[in-house]
């Protein structure tokens, strides 16, 4: 029997506890209506709906109970459909997590109760882009208002033991401008699934002022976002259904989805970084100059990743989920055709030594609920599971013998990279150690602290069918003063972009991380192993005068940097075929973007591809690799028993 009591100073999570559906209604009546897309029109209005909708939240939102669960938490636990229907009409965030770190969703789908989590399924997309249309225009003249600039940012590997890294790893320069409230994102690295590189020459162009052809044949209203793929000569509307009721079908197909697999979430714990600085021989700051920028060097120490990974009766295990992976791994494994024997061993070599001590799987550094930060995707984005689709490493390694090394689960709330503690209370700038050995001393304390926690919650986790994935990581920072934009005026402009590209989010959440006061992160580097590590780095800044003329219009890949990095079988290939084609491709031509045309322009001679038309050919080109990847094992297989008989 539930306890009341414990509700009694929140109405809407006594209404739910007591089934009063009554008393919710009247609850939910008494509060502003929420704006619904296509209402909200200029900044002021963005705001008074966000005031609104903040007003609505603290009723039918808010966690100040035991396990901080909200109404619709407590709707899912009870299993009363009715609530959570009522709740979600109005507007509830599902995304919120309780103690645990769960969201509604992933509550529902654990307990498999398939009706809740249909019912959350089918009001996520609307609330998702009624919220979007709310903050849209204050984005818009938030961008308007900043400066134009372009901006360039690298992503790439490097390794202290692995000279090849470079010729095995992806990297790509990031072009962006902005002018007014529009914004252009040119890169050809769209993501990577383990040692799987997407590279799709492409630009992202929001048209925050909207746009209007010469001709006037194509019109596009302000805040559009739209993806030019240069090498088929197409466009595509990114938001294109994203506001549109789901049916029934596809509510079911995706919380089937979501129940094939067991439940991750993962984070990045910073609540207790530090940041200590790299100090030379004479015990003074190091300081070394980044792309324009002098930025001093910073250890950001204390800092833990991990994926809790949660049991859903009936999903596929860990060990057939991670077996399955390795048998498309290996029945794709070009290593040959790029490596030599030796260097093979010694990646081999390297990757061992990262399964050492605890091991990590997660997608890319931990990916954020794109939810939570208010980006907006389209139901075919959702993940089968609800947050992410599985655990993976950035390179796909550390699949095997993972039972053995989860560590339990910590009631402490592991915050996600974006969820960061209030300024001040999380990161401390400390003075360096005075010797290795202090710090190896520290650091020495600090594991067996940890482990003895370790033990003492055991039991609690096999109760919850829980368990934990953790790694400590010491990013290197350099932090610069000089840069011209604040880190506040650069995240709007990335929130357009985040839910789109993989790596964009990624650098958000670097980014949302609370530094001193005034300082910019103009490179990060992040250890995947403990002699792998991976550098993003914002190389060039230039403001644009408003009036600036560009010359003709780019119409072709050709100014990209990596454009000849490309093969001829598709936008998406493996990073090896793309390697093959473009070693030593990797420096941007810094001057490239002045001798180009208005970067806004849209050519005439792309052709416009709705969505069901890129569902097809998503749904056509998966079926082709699955088959590709069944052929490519049974000749695998073929070639072993050859190769047996005749040593034989």
């Amino acid at each position: 029997m539930e306890d009341f009591s414990k509700y009694a100073h929140s109405p809407a999570h006594l209404a739910v506890a007591r089934r009063d559906y009554v008393a919710l209604r009247f609850i939910i009546s008494t509060l502003p209506r929420l704006a619904k897309a296509g209402e909200v029109n200029t900044e002021a209005e963005s705001i008074a709906a966000e005031l609104q909708a903040d007003a609505v939240s603290a009723v039918i939102d808010r966690r100040d109970v035991p396990g901080r669960e909200t109404p619709l938490h407590l709707a899912v636990r009870l299993c009363d459909p009715i609530s959570a229907d009522i709740l979600m009409a109005a507007g509830a965030d599902w995304s919120l997590q309780n103690e645990y770190g769960w969201s509604a969703l992933q509550e529902a789908v654990c307990n498999r109760d398939d009706s809740i989590a249909m019912i959350i399924a089918r009001h996520y997309q609307p609330l998702a882009w009624a919220k979007w249309c709310r903050r849209l225009p204050r984005i818009v003249a938030s961008a308007a208002r900043m400066r134009d600039f372009y901006m360039e940012m690298t992503f790439h590997f490097e390794s202290s033991v692995i000279p090849f890294i470079g010729r095995i790893a992806p990297s790509d320069t990031y072009r962006i401008w902005k002018r007014g409230s529009n914004l252009r994102a040119d890169m050809t690295l769209a993501g990577f699934d383990g040692f799987r590189i997407q590279r799709s020459d492409q630009t992202f162009l929001f048209l925050g002022e909207g746009y209007s052809s010469d001709d006037n044949v194509v019109t596009l209203p302000p805040g559009s976002l739209i993806v030019l793929t240069h090498k088929e000569k197409e466009i595509t509307n990114a938001l294109e259904g994203a506001g549109a009721q789901p049916t029934d079908a596809e509510v079911a197909h995706e919380v089937d989805l979501m129940s094939r697999t067991n439940m991750y979430r993962p984070g990045i714990d910073v609540t207790q970084a530090e940041l200590v600085p790299h100090v030379n021989w004479r015990r003074q700051e190091r300081i070394e100059v980044v792309g324009n920028w002098k930025a001093k060097i910073y250890d950001m120490l204390h800092v833990t990743v991990s994926v809790k990974s949660r049991r859903v009766p009936g999903a596929m295990t860990d060990e057939e989920l991670f077996a399955a992976e390795d048998e498309d791994r290996l029945a794709c494994d070009e290593y040959d055709d790029v490596l030599t024997v030796e260097e093979r061993k010694q990646l081999d070599s390297a990757l061992l030594m990262g399964n050492s001590d605890t091991h990590l799987e997660y997608e890319e550094l931990g990916v954020i609920d794109s939810q939570e930060n208010g980006s907006v995707g389209s139901c075919d984005n959702f993940e089968s599971n609800g947050i992410v689709k599985e655990k993976k490493s950035w390179f796909g390694w550390n699949k095997k013998n993972s039972r053995s090394n989860s560590v339990e689960l910590d009631d402490s709330k592991m915050k996600k990279f974006s969820k960061s503690a209030p300024e001040g209370s999380n990161h401390k700038v400390v003075e360096p150690p005075n010797s290795s050995e202090d710090m190896g001393d520290k650091t020495k304390k600090g594991k067996d602290k940890s482990s003895k926690k370790k033990k003492k919650k055991g039991a609690t986790s096999e109760l919850k069918n829980e368990s934990e994935y953790k790694k400590n990581l010491r990013p290197v920072l350099w932090l610069t003063q000089d840069f011209p934009l604040k880190t506040d005026e650069l995240l709007p402009l990335l929130d357009i972009l985040a839910n789109k590209v993989k790596a964009i989010r990624r650098l958000r959440e670097l980014l949302t991380t609370k530094l001193p006061i005034g300082t910019f992160p103009v490179k990060v580097a992040i250890p995947i192993v403990p002699t792998i590590r991976v550098l993003v780095t914002f190389t060039k800044f230039e403001e644009l005068q408003p009036a600036e003329e560009f010359a003709t219009p780019p119409s072709s890949p050709d100014h990209f940097p990596d454009a000849k990095a490309k093969e001829s079988d598709g936008s998406s290939s493996s990073w090896i075929a793309w390697m093959r084609g473009s070693r030593g491709a990797q420096a941007s031509d810094g001057d490239g973007h002045k001798d180009e045309a208005d970067p806004f322009h849209i050519p005439p001679d792309y052709t416009w591809v709705d969505a069901n038309e890129k569902r097809r050919r998503m749904k056509a080109k998966k079926a082709k690799s699955k088959k590709h990847r069944k052929h490519a094992a049974a000749a695998k297989g073929g070639s072993t028993a050859t190769q047996v008989c005749e040593d034989m």
